[in-house]
């Protein structure tokens, strides 16, 4: 039985239908996957965002009874150490390549950063600061088991540690409370076992190394689910998407697949021109220059971009099996990527405020952005400053923002999603429909 369940949770959602008589009942099953290679879930937290409730199951238990009602909307946030189940079989112990958070983390003036090498080999060590530059670039070998680092700050308060090893990477992000000129910034092996360390974190398990993988959804029927945990890859089996002439390129992060450019399809018009429901495309440039499109894509007022309907979610000038993000799938991203706010956390909820800590930075393309505001893009999303188009024709902040539309709208104005080059977060918004914004396409969860 355990084996049978080691991939596959099965999730029964059981409603009352005496009590309930607009309640339906739904079998939901989750399975997981990295890349293409079936994983173990280790737990599934159910969060139901209408209702403001949630609960969790755990591997190996099979069954939850709950009270959905028609259009609630449940977050799925799968956890799993990522470990190979292919087999079916329960954990070996024995762990995968695994760079941990540093302690403390923030640091003053030294941190200790603890690695797990699964079999000897050279670990690759890259340390950048916020501007993308470079400052330690180190390799080791290392044998099979725990090793620790001392790391040392210079001059900044943000840094990124990404460790290489046989083809996996792994990246944390390390916050300084205060930079100090002339300090050199230094990375140091500590040797393979760090008393220090060990007395803060006695009881080191394969619990140290889950991940977390989200899906929205508002369930309709009996239904699969499957987490996907790998990152920064080509989308496993739609590497590209070939769509009005144009050629797109993908990006998997965790259970999401994105497509990798803007969106750019339709005919260009001028800014000072109002977008209609003619039966084609349009779309504007920065500047009422087509070269902008070919760098930034399309901007696209909130009406075009949804053809013309108010249905959250939808195709519009999506490629088919493709459709505009939901506030919900943005949040998941954001949650995904930032190393403070994890996904489903209510810091996602902040409305009108800067949110998150560093899912700004792990979004941005690493050139492009003026005034040294570019990001570390670790995930592969390439979120260019496009800038926008403002409801009086004009154009705005190329290479200092980018703003993209989600499918939500409440009350006459359209929500977005918002970059700037002066900031390490995101910032959530409404604006008229009759603004010009960046779209990118999410694939469609399959049926």
């Amino acid at each position: 039985m355990l084996k049978k369940n080691a991939i596959v949770v099965f999730f029964s959602i059981v409603v009352s239908l005496g009590m309930y008589a607009q309640r339906s009942s739904h079998e939901l099953t989750f399975t997981a996957i990295d890349s293409t290679s079936h994983v173990r879930l280790d737990s599934i937290r159910v969060m139901n965002r209408t209702q403001g409730s949630e609960t969790s199951i755990y591997w190996p238990d099979t069954a939850l009874t709950v009270i959905i009602d028609p259009g609630d909307l449940l977050l799925y946030i799968g956890y799993s150490t990522c470990s190979p189940a292919g087999t079916g079989e329960i954990n070996t112990g024995k762990r995968p390549f695994q760079l941990s958070q540093n302690h403390p983390n923030p640091l003053k003036e030294q941190s200790m950063i603890p690695l797990y090498v699964p079999s000897k080999g050279v670990v690759d060590m890259t340390v950048s600061d916020v501007l993308g530059r470079v400052l330690l670039n180190s390799s080791f070998m290392l044998g099979e088991g725990h090793h620790a680092f001392r790391f040392t700050p210079g001059d900044g308060m943000l840094f990124f540690l990404i460790a290489r090893y046989e083809g996996e990477t792994s990246t944390i992000t390390m916050l300084a409370t205060e930079g100090e000129n002339g300090r050199k910034c230094m990375l140091e092996y500590a040797g393979s076992s760090e008393p220090e360390f060990s007395q803060k974190a006695p009881e080191k398990t394969t619990a140290d190394f889950i991940r977390a993988s989200g899906i929205p959804d508002h369930p309709l029927g009996d239904k699969t689910y499957t987490f996907q945990f790998a990152t920064n890859i080509p989308c496993p089996g739609t590497p590209t998407v070939e769509y009005e002439g144009q050629v797109y390129n993908t990006i998997q992060i965790y259970s999401q697949c994105w497509l990798k450019e803007n969106l750019n399809v339709g005919v260009m018009i001028p800014g000072s021109d109002e977008m209609g429901e003619n039966g084609v495309f349009e779309k504007y440039c920065y500047d009422d220059d087509e070269n902008n499109c070919d760098v930034y894509g399309g901007l696209y007022q909130w009406g075009e971009m949804m053809q013309y309907t108010s249905q959250e979610g939808t195709q519009g000038i999506c490629p088919p099996g493709w459709h505009l993000p939901l506030d919900e799938d943005w949040k998941v991203l954001e949650g995904a990527v930032d190393s403070n706010y994890g996904i489903g956390d209510p810091e996602w909820d902040v409305f009108e405020s800067w949110r998150g800590f560093d899912a700004g930075i792990l979004l941005k393309s690493t050139n492009g952005w003026a005034y040294s505001g570019n990001g570390s893009d670790l995930f592969g999303f390439v979120a260019l400053p496009g800038g926008f188009r403002q409801n009086n024709g004009n154009f705005e902040e190329v290479t200092l923002s980018g703003a993209w539309w989600s499918s939500m709208t409440a009350g006459g104005y359209g929500w977005y999603h918002f970059l700037s080059y002066g900031s390490s977060k995101v910032w959530w918004h409404h604006t008229y429909w009759d603004y010009g914004m960046s779209v990118r396409c999410l694939r469609d969860q399959p049926e």
